[in-house]
């Protein structure tokens, strides 16, 4: 009998550590088509099964940001441990996002949207100020002697890569030349392409993505263009490209500590009374070039 009770009160025990798993939800913006996201998705796993909580993964396939939106207030109507959203248009997802932190549900946000965070509702932000990082790449480019430049943005509505292409132009001392070349690879060499043959004086090209980068490297070689192209993020091909010296650096903001860092937040902010790091977190900007490329090489799309 007593080891009957023994049991029923064990098996009592375990039912409500079962229930009293934290769960954490992390929507971002994307249309799948990204090799960065996986990354972050990687770093929130990991982070929450260190921490012992679950994780739910969502974003709009179509990248709409009123889809996005949706998804931030299906999350917030489930009452989860905390949400963990990138905040690309902050006049879009404002609204859903301080909605959620209103109705008792912490909200980090990460990636794009540092200056909109506290507005909206937020923690803190995990991420790297996008602008700062725009402008060491144009610091960078002048002094490789780019004198004349185009930046190829994939998401002409996210706030986050106007700022790297506005950066970058102050870097070299010019005025913004940013085209919109969308997610879709063939329509980013295709206007790559055309953007070069209608304005030869272009020396030097940044792509805000590493996908956008594999495929201007393609157009720049159709059109036979001579070129600095610099990117920003890691992915295998764009290690290649500067191990190859077709690409002179790419911008790395360690995209696995924005998926990770804000769980552990969470974490320490629902088990610790409110403890919270002082201040964001900047997780670049950083630069990979031919000296360190070797270094990070096996870790581009997997952990950085």
């Amino acid at each position: 009998m007593k080891k009957l009770i023994a049991t029923a009160m064990a098996t009592a025990l375990l039912a409500g550590v079962a229930m009293a798993q934290e769960r954490y939800v992390v929507i971002t913006h994307t249309q799948g088509t990204d090799p960065f996201w996986p990354v972050v998705e990687k770093g929130a796993r990991d982070a929450a099964e260190a921490v012992g909580a679950t994780i739910e993964y969502n974003f709009d396939a179509s990248g709409d940001m009123a889809g996005m939106a949706k998804l931030i207030e299906a999350a917030a109507a489930t009452q989860p441990d905390g949400i963990v959203v990138s905040l690309p248009d902050a006049a879009a997802l404002g609204p859903a996002i301080k909605s959620a932190s209103d109705s008792g549900v912490p909200v980090i946000t990460i990636n794009s949207g540092l200056e909109s965070s506290k507005e909206v509702g937020a923690l803190m932000h995990v991420g790297q100020p996008e602008y700062d990082a725009g402008k060491a790449a144009g610091d960078r480019a002048k002094e490789e002697g780019v004198t004349t430049g185009l930046c190829l943005n994939q998401e002409a509505f996210n706030t986050a890569l106007v700022d790297r292409c506005t950066g970058y132009f102050e870097g070299i001392g010019q005025d913004l030349n940013m085209i919109d070349v969308s997610n879709d690879v063939t329509q980013i060499e295709t206007r790559t392409a055309a953007a070069l043959q209608a304005d030869e004086s272009i020396d030097g090209v940044l792509a805000v993505g590493p996908h956008v980068c594999e495929a201007a490297v393609k157009a720049i070689a159709d059109v036979g263009a001579d070129v600095h192209l610099a990117c920003f993020d890691l992915s295998p091909g764009v290690m290649d490209m500067i191990e190859a010296g077709q690409a002179a650096f790419t911008i790395d903001q360690q995209q696995r500590l924005q998926g990770y860092m804000p769980i552990i937040a969470l974490h320490l902010y629902n088990n610790s009374a409110g403890l919270l790091p002082g201040a964001n977190i900047p997780s670049g900007p950083g630069f990979v070039d031919k000296s360190n490329a070797a270094a990070v090489k096996e870790l581009a799309g997997v952990d950085r």
